[in-house]
């Protein structure tokens, strides 16, 4: 439930076209002429002129009613104690005041309405009938189909205004709904991009990587034979080929025909030995210890994997040459602790935006564990602690 109260009527009333303009002043003007036909018998010319005027200014005043309503509407209903062709100015003025369903308006508008309906009928209505019907009986009669009149003015008013803000708030409602689900979508895609982007990077940063310092060794190598620099180059060729594999893997979910990295093969705890047997074999010294009892899952083996991955691929950027030790130790009662050394070198030539382990953080910890890395004089220590289980 909502509060009406909290909401300002010019929040719901809606703008007026022509034909409702229109509409609103034939039926005020239905009115005036009804009440002019049965009260203008025996009428002096000026108070005939009087109550024209009157009527042509309420009439026109009453344009304004959605701009001041309280002031043009007590206007109008005192012009119609002494006009009769003000009364439809008046009857529209009361109706659209009620709209706003505002009772400290509504009610004294109301008894001000019968204020001058009694007036014109005790003072200025000089057609009335003589026709014997007692005066007390005459005056019941006109009170009381004053009372209605007014009432059913207020009543209808009232139900207009409440009908306007029902429509108006589901409207609201609606467009609300659609910004949030145009928001679901906008995070939706943004997780997906950051999904990809982070697999992107796993993957292709260490291959470009291993591919980047292979080429610039081989650059610098004045002492092999043919032979060799065509094995070293069959080596570039080979990783070459597996870094675009992995990018057409990426670039077909972006364009919706590929296979979902998430689907497709994925690398496996029982991968990691091929993994630091490649970086052997493109020239980087690495230890490797593997004391974990029993195989964990494959979701927490992949993990491992990344994180391994990772490690390998900033020593080979960052710190090439110097030796990277790997130690991976745990149980599925203990969890898996990851742990990579290297000392600080001086930095190479290929670039790098820093972005990996922040990727790998949110890996770690989507995957319940937590990544920590430091320096510790000039050593630069990885170490993540991953759940057997997720």
């Amino acid at each position: 439930m909502y509060d009406v109260q909290q909401r300002s009527p010019a929040d719901y009333q809606p703008r007026l076209s022509l034909w409702g303009h229109v509409w609103r002043y034939l039926a005020a003007l239905g009115i005036s002429a009804l009440g002019l036909t049965s009260s203008v018998g025996g009428w002096p010319d000026w108070r005939f002129a009087l109550d024209l005027v009157l009527g042509v200014i309420s009439l026109v005043l009453v344009f304004w009613r959605r701009r001041w309503p309280v002031t043009v509407t007590t206007i109008v209903t005192l012009a119609s104690a002494f006009s009769i062709l003000a009364a439809g100015a008046s009857a529209l003025a009361l109706v659209s005041l009620s709209t706003r369903r505002r009772w400290r308006e509504i009610i004294p508008m109301s008894l001000l309405s019968f204020a001058a309906g009694m007036f014109w009928f005790a003072v200025m209505d000089t057609a009335t009938p003589d026709d014997g019907m007692p005066t007390f009986a005459l005056w019941g009669l006109n009170i009381g189909l004053s009372v209605v009149i007014i009432a059913a003015m207020v009543a209808w008013g009232m139900y207009i205004g409440s009908r306007r803000e029902l429509i108006a708030t589901l409207r609201l409602r609606a467009e609300t709904a659609e910004a949030e689900q145009a928001l679901r979508v906008s995070q939706a895609r943004e997780t997906e991009r950051r999904r990809i982007a982070r697999e992107m990077h796993d993957v292709l940063a260490h291959r470009i990587s291993h591919i980047s310092m292979q080429a610039g060794a081989l650059a610098y190598r004045e002492d092999l034979s043919a032979d060799q620099i065509r094995g070293e180059v069959g080596t570039i060729r080979d990783g070459a080929h597996r870094a675009l594999e992995d990018l057409r893997t990426v670039l077909g979910v972006l364009r919706g025909n590929g296979e979902d990295p998430e689907t497709a093969p994925q690398p496996t705890y029982a991968d990691i030995g091929r993994l630091v047997e490649e970086a052997r074999a493109g020239g980087m010294n690495v230890t490797f210890d593997d004391a974990v009892e029993g195989s964990p899952p494959e979701t927490v083996g992949r993990s491992i994997y990344r994180v391994v991955q990772e490690g390998i691929t900033n020593a080979r950027k960052h710190a090439p040459g110097a030796l990277l030790e790997v130690a991976l130790e745990g149980s599925e009662e203990h969890g898996i602790d990851v742990r990579l050394r290297n000392r600080l070198g001086f930095d190479s030539n290929t670039p790098g935006a820093g972005l990996g382990l922040i990727g790998l953080t949110e890996r770690v910890d989507l995957a319940g564990g937590r990544l920590t890395h430091r320096t510790e004089k000039d050593v630069f220590i990885l170490e993540a602690w991953l759940p057997w289980g997720q």
